[in-house]
């Protein structure tokens, strides 16, 4: 099976369909960075960087299932929905339609937040897939739950032509825990008690260490007051450092790698050098291991 990625990023989705056995064909974004590391990881792929409100669809390949994962901040409650930016991030999703009426894949999956069905306009743009002979079927799934070290609960709207929405069968996994990707010889370290530490980062420490003793998460940045336990998922990564691991009289923020391995992709998907790139990259990305469980599953109820 072939498949296309739009609004690819860094490539979590393509990654997930390879790991499901789907090759991906073409891949686009309009961000350049992300182009050139999706290209780096997946070489086979065509790839196009624009804005994808311009795209000819003529020019795509034939494909089996279209991947898209339209931008999101528009809709997500922690960035506000108000300014004229997100209007136009929010009007991303209209070139799922585009590109499924050009082409008629039997499979659209589209990943975005929960808050994505809170759109004024997500009735029209349901109601426009509906046009085109696809019914919808929406999954909210937590990332931890399908094989990633990470709460991250991310909506799945899996798109089929059918005559009624299908239900997938998905799996619900043991979780995997944080200290499992924690590299307790990586990163810098600094002193716990170094001058100038604020009084905030202070309290979350002595938490931990009431809590969980010398070893410990905590989200550096946020209003979390508390830590959090290494024997569970870690929350979710973002596009901008967050979180921070303690050990000890020691402590510093997640590498690249660790954020990397908290979003289930492979230790051998190339990042950049630059830790900020890397991490907005990620942060920015879908989960592959729960993309495959839900490919998986798609071509099985199909």
């Amino acid at each position: 099976m072939q498949a296309i990625d739009l609004f690819a990023g860094a490539g979590g989705f393509s990654s997930g369909a390879a790991l499901a056995g789907v090759d991906v064909v073409w891949a686009a974004n309009h961000w350049a960075d992300a182009v050139e590391w999706h290209g780096r990881n997946h070489p086979g792929a065509q790839h196009v960087c624009q804005d994808l409100h311009q795209a000819d669809w003529s020019q795509v390949p034939a494909h089996d299932i279209l991947l898209a994962s339209p931008c999101c901040q528009g809709h997500s409650r922690a960035r506000g929905r108000s300014s004229p930016f997100y209007d136009a991030s929010r009007s991303t999703a209209w070139a799922v339609v585009s590109a499924a009426e050009y082409h008629r894949p039997p499979v659209c999956i589209v990943e975005n937040v929960p808050e994505f069905q809170d759109w004024k306009l997500y009735r029209p743009w349901e109601l426009a897939m509906n046009a085109l002979g696809y019914s919808v079927s929406p999954h909210v799934v937590d990332a931890a739950d399908l094989g990633a070290p990470q709460h991250r609960v991310r909506m799945f709207l899996v798109l089929t032509q059918s005559a009624a929405p299908i239900r997938l069968d998905l799996p619900r996994m043991d979780h995997r825990p944080a200290r499992a990707f924690i590299d307790w010889d990586g990163g810098r370290w600094s002193p716990v008690e170094k001058p100038g530490r604020a009084e905030a980062t202070l309290e979350r420490v002595r938490h931990g260490r009431q809590h969980f003793g010398e070893r410990f998460l905590f989200s550096y940045y946020g209003n979390t007051r508390t830590a959090r336990s290494l024997d569970r998922p870690i929350g979710t990564i973002t596009t901008r450092d967050r979180w921070a691991v303690v050990d000890g009289d020691r402590m510093r923020m997640l590498t690249r790698h660790e954020c990397r391995a908290a979003m289930s992709f492979p230790d051998t998907y190339q990042l950049p050098d630059q830790h900020r790139l890397a991490v907005h990259l990620l942060g920015n990305a879908v989960c592959p291991e729960p993309v495959r469980h839900i490919i998986q599953a798609t071509q099985a109820a199909a």
